[in-house]
């Protein structure tokens, strides 16, 4: 699942543009979840204030968060190696 902080109808666009079949949500517009999870810029003075940052979580089934990366810049992205390397060693099933 992705959580953004996009509206709703910008999600639906993006995941039928890319053909993404994984549930999409929204955290628009308060980005109460990103906030939670420390994933969006909070410094007012920041130029990016309220910016998402990109970030990774993996959550088992129980709810417990087994794995965190947060990138302070959102253009850098995981490779997909990583993230299942980090699947695999969290033990989430």
């Amino acid at each position: 699942m992705g959580v953004s902080a996009d509206a709703p109808g910008t999600l639906v666009a993006f995941a039928k543009e890319n053909n993404i079949r994984h549930p999409l949500l929204s955290d628009f517009p308060r980005r109460t979840m990103l906030t939670a999870y420390d994933a969006v810029i909070t410094d007012p003075a920041s130029p990016i204030f309220r910016y998402a940052k990109r970030a990774y979580f993996i959550v088992d089934r129980q709810g417990v968060i087994r794995y965190v990366k947060v990138q302070q810049n959102p253009l850098e992205l995981l490779k997909p190696e990583e993230v299942l390397q980090a699947l695999k060693d969290s033990g989430a099933k």
